[in-house]
């Protein structure tokens, strides 16, 4: 299991709004995350900075920043997000991976 952790930058002022999407996250879009061998997945919020810091743990080589291969579910859950967070020219999420530098079991 490959442990995966990034970051992404709410804009401020949306972090109501960006809790209330995440609570009716599509059940068809938690679906294709888990297929894609995604889990152990938690999002949380730096309030002082506005930094999204998520975590999750991946079966493959792949995670759900992934922007190689995007489907229509991914690309309409970005297109959503957009005007809440920053993004790329594509909606993805900018996403800054985190290098492990610890890790207890």
């Amino acid at each position: 299991m490959k442990r995966f952790a990034f970051k992404m930058f709410l804009k401020p002022g949306f972090e109501d709004e960006y809790q209330r999407r995440h609570a009716a996250i599509w059940p068809e879009l938690k679906q294709m995350i888990k297929d894609q061998g995604v889990g152990n997945y938690s999002i949380y919020w730096d309030r002082d900075t506005n930094i999204l810091f998520a975590y999750q743990e991946c079966s493959g080589e792949g995670n759900s920043q992934d922007t190689t291969q995007v489907d229509p579910i991914t690309q309409r859950w970005w297109d959503m997000m957009a005007d809440i967070m920053e993004t790329n020219p594509d909606n993805s999420p900018v996403t800054i991976p985190l290098p492990e530098l610890f890790h207890m079991d």
